[in-house]
């Protein structure tokens, strides 16, 4: 495996994207001894924890204590620390995302650290454990795929004219998602397990577009993927056009996401943002 100086780029928030690269490979490292049983407990709200998830987040937690010991940590596994409403700078972290696609095994599941700055993601780093391969960006420094000691920069390609191709979620369908398919003629949909994933694959051009228009995304589930994107080329908003927000009182991202290869959010954007608001009750 190659070093983590190896596959960065020189400029703004090298330190920090080292560490975020270096937290996610020893979380990922931490997870897959789990890979294959099945035990699992239900959190508070309905979704599966593992072991897994909780290996990956006390290494991804020791990394982080080791290289920014200042900073607040904000992860899915973890009570919420005091004073983070406080900080500038914040780690926010999902340990295991996709757990249903880890018991299920089929691969599609993800560790992710990003960090935040003034409440913009600022750098990130998301891994496939089940294969290896590592997303890496920090803002203003562009994106890098590195798999088996090999790395290539992330350009998102522009999408070709007619209806997006869509990357759904496999474990959480939504009618108004449908609405959204139908308004745009979409027809070609790939399901795929993590935030991470769907991401990735609109930054390696093998989609053009990922909506998830409810608000059941929290700040862990996007915000490593968005840098990824965005320094691909990609665009990353709320539904309703906005800036994704972290570091909030409360973690979740309450207009969800919308993720778009380039040109794709001038396109359709306004189309699945009508559909949104309409949904909402022309609410804001």
């Amino acid at each position: 495996m190659p070093q983590a100086s190896s596959i960065l780029p020189a400029g703004a928030y090298r330190a920090e994207l080292r560490a975020a690269v270096r937290a996610a490979r020893a979380g990922a490292r931490a997870a897959m001894p789990f890979y294959g049983e099945q035990a699992s407990r239900a959190k508070d709200d309905g979704s599966p924890v593992t072991a897994a998830d909780e290996a990956a987040h006390r290494a991804i937690a020791r990394v982080l204590a080791r290289e920014f010991p200042a900073d607040a940590v904000l992860s899915e596994e973890a009570r919420d620390p005091a004073g983070r409403m406080g900080a500038r700078r914040v780690w926010i972290v999902d340990p295991l995302d996709g757990t249903r696609e880890f018991l299920a095994r089929n691969g599609e599941f993800a560790v992710m650290v990003g960090l935040a700055v003034d409440g913009r993601a600022v750098a990130g780093a998301v891994v496939l454990p089940a294969t290896g391969v590592l997303y890496a960006a920090a803002q203003g420094q562009g994106a890098w795929v590195a798999h088996e000691g090999r790395r290539r920069r992330l350009r998102a390609r522009p999408a070709p004219a007619g209806a997006p191709r869509l990357v759904g979620s496999r474990s959480h369908p939504d009618p108004l998602l449908v609405t959204m398919q139908e308004a745009l003629g979409i027809t070609d949909v790939r399901p795929a397990g993590s935030v991470g994933i769907k991401c990735a694959l609109v930054a390696e051009g093998e989609r053009d577009l990922y909506v998830h228009p409810v608000p059941y995304l929290k700040e862990w589930d996007t915000c490593a993927p968005e840098v990824v994107l965005r320094e691909a080329g990609g665009t990353v908003t709320d539904c309703r056009g906005e800036p994704l927000a972290y570091n909030k009182a409360d973690p979740r991202q309450p207009h969800g996401i919308l993720a778009a290869a380039p040109g794709v959010a001038e396109r359709a954007g306004p189309v699945l943002m009508r559909v949104y608001a309409e949904a909402a009750g022309g609410g804001p």
